[in-house]
């Protein structure tokens, strides 16, 4: 198996992207650690996953079911990992999905400051709290991968996802600086941009179903990004010989972002 005794730390794991991820990994013999948050048949769905994917593959697969967002529970969490033994992630992946889906300018609802500073902590800066607790505890080192997610709602007006898109370009901007602050300890950070992917976050989105059929016209195979597409990309990316990517933005979208 490709990663065999390799160890990733997924940050929001129980569905969509950080799943499919999960999934791929596992197959390919990595030793995982998921973050989510989820109520109780969240837990115990993603719990028969995790019994399933242990069997088939013999990997060590545990999550903790925390609030990823709280400085506390992350320095708790990161000091248990320690504890655990482990000495390494050799790839951790930022895939939190908490976000206000609201427009600005609005007659109804609309976007509060609390709304945005939220948002922004929670998809955005959120990574530094996770950075600076695994730098601390030694578990990321020369040869750690740092991926992060963003999207196309950065560029283009999606109907009530402008917390979000100013979130994304936060994290985008973050591990821009991170690849090049981090680059003498030998950790990568890379960003991941997904097309538009068929995910539960994406059916929140206001007008999500003009949205799909739209990027099933214009995507050039016709259809929407799967998350296996993108953990197939994190997969790679994860790999030995990707080391001297660094600091990029990586389209996920069979060329979706040139039409």
């Amino acid at each position: 198996m490709v990663l065999k005794d390799n160890n990733a730390l997924i940050i929001g794991g129980s569905s969509g992207i950080g799943l499919a991820t999960v999934k791929k990994l596992a197959a390919n013999g990595c030793n995982i650690t998921i973050i989510h948050r989820d109520r109780k048949q969240g837990v115990m769905d993603l719990e028969d996953v995790i019994t399933d994917l242990n069997k088939k593959h013999n990997v060590s697969i545990t999550n903790y079911n925390i609030d990823a967002t709280n400085p506390e529970k992350i320095t708790e969490v990161i000091q248990v990992l320690k504890d655990s033994g482990i000495s390494q992630y050799h790839l951790v992946l930022h895939a939190v999905s908490r976000g206000n889906l609201k427009p600005f300018v609005s007659d109804g609802p609309k976007l509060s400051a609390q709304d945005l500073a939220l948002t922004i902590e929670a998809m955005g800066t959120n990574l530094k709290y996770w950075l600076d607790a695994l730098l601390e505890a030694t578990l990321i080192s020369d040869g750690s991968k740092i991926l992060t997610l963003t999207s196309e709602g950065n560029d283009r007006f999606w109907e009530g996802y402008g917390a979000v898109a100013l979130a994304k370009s936060t994290l985008e901007t973050l591990s821009k600086y991170l690849a090049i602050e981090l680059a003498p300890k030998g950790i990568t950070v890379n960003i991941v941009q997904a097309g538009v992917t068929d995910t539960p976050s994406l059916r929140l989105i206001p007008g999500s179903g003009e949205l799909i059929e739209q990027t099933k016209q214009r995507n050039p195979y016709g259809r929407l990004t799967t998350p296996e597409d993108v953990a197939n990309t994190i997969y790679l990316l994860a790999q030995p010989e990707a080391k001297w990517i660094n600091g990029a933005l990586i389209h996920v979208d069979g060329g979706e972002h040139l039409i």
